[in-house]
Formats: C-alpha cells, sequence, structure tokens
C-alpha cells in the first residue's frame, strides 16, 4: 500500500541514511501543538520514577527550593547562597521534581534553573536530569533550549537514545521548524545512534501535522526498508493524514494494508475514518466501516464506538443522523447518558429545530435520565435564537421544576435573546436582579447588555454597564470599548470617547494605540485639532506609541484645516521616529496639499517619504489629483517624473492629463502629451488622440492636426483598429 500510494524508486541499502537521505523536507510547517500527539515511548521503569517523583515533589527541600526561585527578582547574594546549599542536598528526583515545578508556570524558568544549576561548584546534572529537562522543553516551542540541553550531553559523553532525539524533535515541530526537525534524524546518524519504532512514530506525526502527508507514506516506506517495521501507532498517523487531505479512498485501503501486513488496526484507526465521514454526513460508509471492523479485525462496536459517532455528528450539524446512532445503540441496550442527549439536543437547538429538541428533553425525563444544566441551558439558547423568548422563560420555569437551577450561561442566554430583540432595559434589570434571584453574572454577561444598549444607541447606558462591570472586577476588551469610543465619536462626542477612555484606563483595563486612534479621529473630524495633537502627545506619556494610521488621521485633519506647515512637521516627526507611510498616508498627503495648491511643498515631502519607503505611483497620483482640482500646468511639469518608468499606469496618468485638457479647449497642450507618450514609446489611447486631432483642427492648428494619427499609421495601429 505505501509502496502503491508514494511510487518510490530503489533506495540505497545504508541504514539511518534511508530514512534522512531523499528529497529536502519543505523548510516551512505549520505551527501546531498537535505535533506532539505522538510522544516518545518511555522507559520500561518509567512507572516507578514517576510515582517517586510524585512523592518527592511533595517534600520540604523542594518546596523550599520552589519558593526561592519565586523570589528570583529580588534576589541577593544570601538568597542565592541559600538556593546553593539547597542544591547539594537535593537528589536527582528532587531536581526533577522543581524542574517540573517551574515548567507548570514557564518552561522557561525551568531552563534558567537549570542553566544556573550546572555551573554550580561541584554539581553536576545526573543523567535522569537532562531526560527530564528535554521532556520538558518538547511540550513547547522552545526548541533552541532544547537544542543547547542535547549539546551539552554530547559534549558530556551522557547516555543518549532516541527518546532524547525524539524530544527534540518535537520541540522544533511544535515551533513549525520541519527541516529542523528532521535533521534531528541526521544528529542521530553523526551520534551512531540507531533510530527505533519511537522516534520513527514521532518523525511520522511531525510530517503528517505539518500537512506533508505523501512525505510521511514515504518515510513509513523506508522505516520498512531499514527493518524498522510500522506499528499500529504509525498506521494511525498516516491515516489521520491522509483523512486530513481527504484522501479517504486510501485511508481505507491502508487499513486493508495493516491486516496485510500482520498488523491488526485498533479502534482508533477505525475511529479516526470514522470521525472524517461523520464530518461529511457519509452516514452509509460509515455503517460499512462498522461492518467492516466487525468482520476484518474481530472488533465489536460498543457504547464508546455509539457515543463518538453521536457527538461527532452532533457537533458538525447533522442531528438526525446522530439520533438514528442513538437509537441503535438504545436497541443494543447500550446506556446512553445525558451528555450524548445533550450533544443531539444542542444540534437540533442550533437548527432552530426546537420542537425536537423538546421532544428528546422529554424522553430523557421518560426514561429516568434527567437532564442537567448543560441540556437545559441549549433549549433556552435554542428559543431566544429564534426569538420565542416567552417559551425560553417557561423552559427555565420547568428547570425549576426539575430540580435544576439555571446558571449563568442560562440566564446569559435569555439576557442574549433579549438585547436581540430590542429589550436591553429589560435586559439590564434582570441583571441587576442577578443577586436576589441567586446567580452571579460574568464578563459574557455584561458584554451582552452592553452590546445591546449600543446596537440600540443608548450609549450613556451602554458605557454604564462597562462602569458596573468594572465595579465587579471584569474587563472589557479593547475591541469592546473601541466599538464604544466609535459610536460616541460618531455622534459627535468625542470629548465623552476620551473621558470613558481615561476611565476605563485608570480601572485597569488594557487600552491600545487603536482606541487613542479612535478618539483622535473623533476630535479630528469635529476640527478639534487642539485636542486631538494633545491626546498624540498623551501616547507617548502612557507608552503606546502612535502608528502610522494614528499620524495620517492627524496629518488629514491639518491639511483639512490648511495648517500645511503643521502637518509637515508632524509628517517629518513620524519618519524620525522610524514609522513608514502606507499608501493611505501618500494619498492623504497628495490629496490634501493638492488641495491647497501647496505642489512645492509636497515635492519635497514626497522626496523624504520616498527615501524611507518607495511608492511606485506617488507622483501619478499628484498629477491626477492636480488634474481634479483644475492646476493642469503644475501637472504638466510633473509629467517627466511620470515617464521614467513609462508603465501602462504611466499611460493611464497621461490619458487623465490630456482629457482634462481637452475639457479646457487646449488641444495643444493635449497634443504635446501625446508626443511625449510617443517618445516614450508609451502608445496612446486612438480614439483620444483623434479627439486631439479633431480640437485642433477646429482650433485652427493646422501644424499639429493629423501629426498624431500619421503616428499611429506608422506603427500599424491604425491599420489594425480598421
Amino acid at each position: 500500500m505505501l509502496r502503491r500510494i508514494t511510487n518510490n524508486p530503489l533506495l540505497p541499502r545504508r541504514r539511518l541514511h534511508l530514512l534522512i537521505q531523499p528529497r529536502r523536507p519543505c523548510v516551512t510547517a505549520a505551527s501546531s501543538a498537535a505535533a506532539g500527539e505522538v510522544a516518545p515511548a518511555p522507559a520500561a521503569n518509567e512507572v516507578t520514577l514517576e510515582d517517586d517523583l510524585a512523592e518527592e515533589s511533595r517534600s520540604r527541600l523542594v518546596r523550599d527550593t520552589c519558593r526561592l526561585l519565586e523570589l528570583r527578582d529580588s534576589w541577593s547574594a544570601k538568597r542565592e547562597a541559600q538556593l546553593r546549599h539547597l542544591l547539594r542536598v537535593l537528589s536527582p528526583p528532587q531536581v526533577r521534581a522543581v524542574l517540573r515545578a517551574q515548567a507548570q508556570r514557564d518552561a522557561r524558568a525551568a531552563f534558567e534553573f537549570f542553566r544556573w544549576a550546572d555551573r554550580q561548584w561541584k554539581y553536576r546534572h545526573a543523567p535522569e536530569v537532562f531526560d527530564e529537562m528535554l521532556a520538558l522543553l518538547s511540550r513547547t516551542r522552545l526548541h533552541d533550549p532544547a537544542r543547547r540541553v542535547m549539546r551539552l550531553m554530547i559534549r558530556r559523553g551522557m547516555r543518549r537514545g532516541p527518546q532524547q532525539f525524539a524530544h527534540l524533535m518535537l520541540s522544533y515541530s511544535r515551533a513549525g521548524k520541519l527541516r529542523s526537525a528532521m535533521r534531528v534524524l541526521q544528529l542521530m546518524q553523526k551520534d551512531g545512534c540507531a533510530p527505533d519504532i519511537s522516534i520513527c512514530n514521532v518523525a511520522v506525526n511531525v510530517l503528517v501535522v505539518a500537512g506533508r502527508v505523501d512525505k510521511a507514506l514515504e518515510f513509513a516506506e523506508r522505516m520498512r526498508r531499514v527493518g524498522v517495521d510500522p506499528d499500529v501507532v504509525t498506521y494511525n498517523c498516516l491515516i489521520k493524514g491522509l483523512c486530513g487531505a481527504r484522501r479517504i479512498v486510501d485511508a481505507l485501503e491502508m487499513i486493508g494494508t495493516m491486516l496485510q501486513n500482520g498488523c491488526p488496526p485498533d479502534k482508533i484507526s477505525y475511529f479516526t475514518m470514522m470521525s472524517f465521514l461523520c464530518k461529511e454526513k457519509r452516514v452509509a460508509e460509515v455503517r460499512n466501516l462498522l461492518e467492516r471492523m466487525r468482520n476484518d479485525a474481530g472488533l465489536f462496536p460498543d457504547q464508546v464506538t455509539y457515543n463518538m459517532l453521536i457527538h461527532v455528528l452532533a457537533k458538525h450539524g447533522h442531528a438526525d443522523e446522530a439520533l438514528g446512532f442513538l437509537r441503535e445503540s438504545e436497541g443494543k441496550r447500550f446506556r446512553v447518558d445525558e451528555v450524548g442527549y445533550s450533544a443531539i439536543v444542542h444540534s437540533f437547538c442550533l437548527n432552530g429545530r426546537m420542537s425536537e429538541a423538546k421532544e428528546i428533553v422529554s424522553e430523557m425525563i421518560s426514561k429516568g435520565c434527567r437532564p442537567d444544566v448543560v441540556t437545559y441551558s441549549a433549549v433556552v439558547d435554542g428559543f431566544c435564537r429564534i426569538g420565542e423568548l416567552d417559551q425560553a422563560r417557561k423552559m427555565m420555569k420547568h428547570m425549576y421544576k426539575n430540580g435544576c437551577k439555571p446558571n449563568t450561561v442560562t440566564h446569559t442566554a435569555l439576557l442574549n435573546g433579549l438585547c436581540k430583540v430590542g429589550k436591553t432595559s429589560e435586559a439590564w434589570e434582570l441583571l441587576n436582579k442577578s443577586e436576589e434571584e441567586w446567580w452571579t453574572p460574568s464578563d459574557i454577561t455584561y458584554s451582552v447588555v452592553m452590546h445591546g444598549f449600543r446596537r440600540e444607541g443608548k450609549l450613556k447606558e451602554s458605557c454604564d454597564v462597562v462602569v458596573q462591570m468594572l465595579q465587579k472586577g471584569f474587563f472589557p476588551t479593547t475591541v469592546e470599548i473601541n466599538l464604544l469610543i466609535h459610536a460616541l465619536c460618531k455622534e459627535g462626542k468625542p470629548s465623552e470617547a476620551k473621558d470613558f477612555m481615561e476611565q476605563c484606563q485608570s480601572k485597569g483595563c488594557s487600552i491600545n494605540v487603536v482606541n487613542f486612534t479612535t478618539v483622535i479621529h473623533g476630535f479630528s473630524r469635529q476640527g478639534d485639532l487642539e485636542s486631538a495633537l494633545s491626546l498624540l502627545d498623551d501616547m507617548y506619556l502612557t507608552n503606546r506609541h502612535p502608528d502610522v494610521v494614528t499620524y495620517t488621521v492627524v496629518v488629514d485633519a491639518l491639511g483639512r484645516k490648511g495648517k500645511i506647515k503643521e502637518a509637515t512637521e508632524l509628517v517629518k516627526k513620524m519618519l524620525n521616529r522610524g514609522l513608514l507611510p502606507t499608501p493611505v498616508t501618500y494619498r492623504t498627503v497628495i490629496h490634501r496639499y493638492c488641495e491647497r495648491d501647496k505642489v512645492e511643498d509636497l515635492l519635497n515631502l514626497l522626496d523624504k517619504m520616498l527615501a524611507r519607503q518607495e511608492f511606485s505611483s506617488a507622483y501619478n497620483q499628484v498629477i491626477e489629483k492636480l488634474c481634479a482640482f483644475g492646476k493642469l500646468s503644475e501637472a504638466y511639469n510633473l509629467l517627466s517624473k511620470v515617464l521614467r518608468t513609462a508603465s501602462k499606469r504611466d499611460a493611464e496618468t497621461c490619458h487623465v492629463l490630456i482629457e482634462s485638457f481637452l475639457n479646457k479647449r487646449l488641444p495643444l497642450q493635449s497634443y504635446n502629451v501625446a508626443c511625449r507618450m510617443f517618445q516614450r514609446n508609451l502608445i496612446p489611447d486612438l480614439k483620444l488622440c483623434q479627439k486631439v486631432d479633431n480640437q485642433l483642427i477646429l482650433a485652427g492648428e493646422t501644424q499639429a492636426a493629423g501629426k498624431l494619427i500619421i503616428k499611429f499609421v506608422e506603427r500599424g495601429i491604425l491599420k489594425q483598429n480598421n
């Protein structure tokens, strides 16, 4: 099967060389935590060591060491001496326990302690400590520390096996460095370490997670050639990759290959394929696979199988198919718990099929399977989605009757339904009665009501919700704050928006550059440039440096007021701070300067801007904007800057200038522009030149009349068009 899919040529026979020799792997790979799904195989005595480690983690020495490490920001020579003394009496299992405790908070902190301890006098880490450090780093993207640990092991001649190299490979793969991950095999070769099934499985999974299914199949074929037979984990990784690539036929053939090679598939092999088929609503094929699982592998569908099918189908909105499998599992006397029923109820509610959802809830009660708060909350949310708030309230009363108290999620769903139908004031009243009804609102609850008031245009009430939200210890996100700020500015209340932003900031909310820029834009739209500039300076005081968008907004406002000198100084300040102008910045500057007939100032400023950031159509836009404002002589004087490149975009700019001269009844100037285009091997538009020729004849310019048409004839263009 593997050979048929990958169609590999015969390979050399060197054992490890076969795994790493062929085509170079791709440089980039998608970073994913799932790269560590296949972990290196543990040692035989790993269970005993884990028990010892759990016991050592509760020892006083470990706790005292961790306490000192938590105070490292305020370390003194005395505290470091205490830590050094503790290190000398710690056993290797205790050092491992310290590393694990530090890694729970931050893997970098664990690595810093590892490095610090290794540099101490009369102390050397035991081999199992190195193994622990590599294992902890393999769960993160910190590939560089993992590489340094491995190099230190090599330099000191410590034992190294496939398990240690597999940890390094996982670190690289989590960081999205596929090529570096696969080069670990070369490092093994140089180290004289032969690959085993553990690291080979890790390599296969790394390739699958990176989306390189063909490479993974190729690698699995090489495993067989070097004497490392793929096991069920290898095949399961390949099946997962084939399903992810929507190659279901190849995945089915892979199961046949497993049976032929004496490696019978397990339930995970079949579950992986069933999950993919359920997502695609290919229920008939799922049933065929159930038959194959029973007949070919001797694996009978059990309660776990049916629960998996029910949940996957319901999750992807296939409620009817999920219900069918639920009925089938009940027919085989498998017990379906409230979690399985809730998944189907939730799927019906998402599709707006509330009558079916209620029937399932009633069926649960009749069968003695009491719906939990998750099930009821899904029904309440479903009724609120379709606007049937009375039914949602009835369902909440029904919850109380059945001894199930609505929780925060249930109440939030009801409040969200009220806000959607324009009854946010009622939702606000219910929120304020939360303490009386013995439920606690969450930050999402407050956000629902806040957005409801905002959509209804009641901005004062929306701000009041945020104030109460802050008093309760919840913080709105910067996006939510910006939505309110933007709404206030849109209503012409930038001062209130600024006060609201400052109030949020004083309460500890996260305020970013976008929030400041929105308020500055609000002041600029009202023409209050003094407040806008003052707020721009305040951004530096609060360590929130303005970006190029902020500067562009203020420059546009200054240009609109005719304060070109101030706008120029602001652009220079922006450039001096290392901010590169964007196309929007260029368009803004060009529009405002041309509008005020400050062409000379504009050209000087453009030279400075273009020196920092190239913008090929800058002068094209200047000429077109000058034409729009009727300043044709200034536009004609800049024509040489455009004709330097003689591109298609330049031809369009010349056409704009020709038409502008024609509209002003200046055909001779249009003729001159067309002639300059011919000199640069730019062919002007034929119909436009015919208009120029007609106006030249009417204006009595007999010497110029007809010459443009002759140029077309000389180039054979007029003949082709005729």
